[in-house]
């Protein structure tokens, strides 16, 4: 029925170490929600059944920093909450990812008062952009398979200290169903 099929019985399979272990990372990425307002109910609905985030790899939102490597920052953001997500992304497991959902976590949206941040990049690094007040589940999935593209790809981006790099990556609304990624300078 599968691969023990195709295989002799005493066969065997080579392929490199790395592979192996970016198809694990790729298939089971974890996110951490961080939600608030009209953003944290578009990626409720990412993950029901009807968008089904789970065909992906990444249905299992934990809700513990140390067992996530992925953050998703769904909506605005106040200063004073500020400080309580950088902890949150400090606690998370190497390698971490980033994606700001909404106008609001990506640029402080139609809020533009001291007390909202004006876009989380100011203070973690991000990964993927996705836009929209609020984006549509299909794009925040686009974001996920970009990410996970990334990683199959193993084309993690490092600068001269062994610290990754923020991959900054914008999508656009109405992207087609094929993510291609590629990073400046790699």
């Amino acid at each position: 029925m599968g691969l023990e099929e195709a295989m002799p019985v005493d066969g065997y399979m080579t392929t490199q170490v790395s592979r192996v272990i970016n198809w694990a990372r790729r298939s089971s990425v974890w996110p951490m929600p961080f939600a608030t307002a009209c953003c944290g109910i578009e990626l409720m609905a990412t993950a029901s059944s009807r968008y089904d985030l789970a065909r992906f790899g990444a249905e299992v939102f934990r809700f513990s920093p140390r067992q996530a490597d992925l953050m998703i920052v769904a909506g605005r953001i106040s200063t004073k909450m500020m400080p309580v997500l950088q902890r949150i992304y400090l606690q998370m497991t190497e390698p971490k990812w980033v994606i700001s959902m909404g106008a609001c976590a990506s640029t402080g949206g139609l809020f533009d008062t001291y007390a909202v941040v004006q876009g989380v990049d100011q203070f973690m690094p991000v990964d993927i952009y996705v836009p929209g007040c609020p984006p549509r589940p299909e794009t925040l999935i686009e974001g996920v398979m970009a990410i996970q593209q990334i990683i199959d790809q193993d084309n993690i981006p490092y600068d001269a200290d062994g610290k990754r790099k923020p991959l900054g990556i914008s999508l656009t609304e109405g992207n087609s169903k094929n993510v291609n990624v590629t990073i400046n300078g790699s």
